[in-house]
């Protein structure tokens, strides 16, 4: 079960940072260019809303299963922060994409609540491009390749 777990998680990766860099670029260049904010807009910020999301359900799902959480009985809290690698699979990573989902969260929320255009955009450009570096700054790089 673990396994099959974690393959999904580490896939369904792939399409969340694919979406955040695609609803960044979105909110940017819309802007930028001072582009009227549409119906496709909406879908790409709400799709990359939902995909983040069931992300983060599989990764809570993950996180109590992993033999990395079982470390924390083992080794105590400076056994773990004390080790790089369990330090990243117990607190960084698991950390840093709870913020991450705030941010596009909180980004989706306020770009709804904006009545014209070019703040839509700026709100989804600041809060989904703060999350997408977020999210590739505690990545397990060395689990990816």
């Amino acid at each position: 079960m673990y396994e099959t777990i974690q393959f999904i998680h580490s896939y369904w990766a792939y399409l969340v940072l694919f979406m955040l860099l695609v609803a960044s670029f979105n909110g940017i260049i819309g802007f930028a260019a001072n582009k009227e904010y549409s119906a496709t807009n909406f879908r790409i910020a709400l799709f990359t809303l939902i995909v983040s999301h069931i992300q983060f359900l599989i990764g809570i799902i993950l996180y109590f299963l992993t033999p990395y959480f079982e470390m924390w009985a083992e080794e105590g809290m400076g056994g773990v922060m004390g080790d790089s690698v369990l330090r990243l699979y117990n607190v960084e990573h698991p950390l840093m994409m709870i913020i991450a989902i705030a941010l596009i969260t909180i980004g989706y929320s306020k770009h709804k609540k904006k009545l014209t255009s070019r703040p839509k955009f700026k709100a989804l450009a600041i809060f989904y491009g703060l999350a997408f570096v977020v999210m590739l700054s505690r990545i397990p790089w060395s689990a990816w390749f």
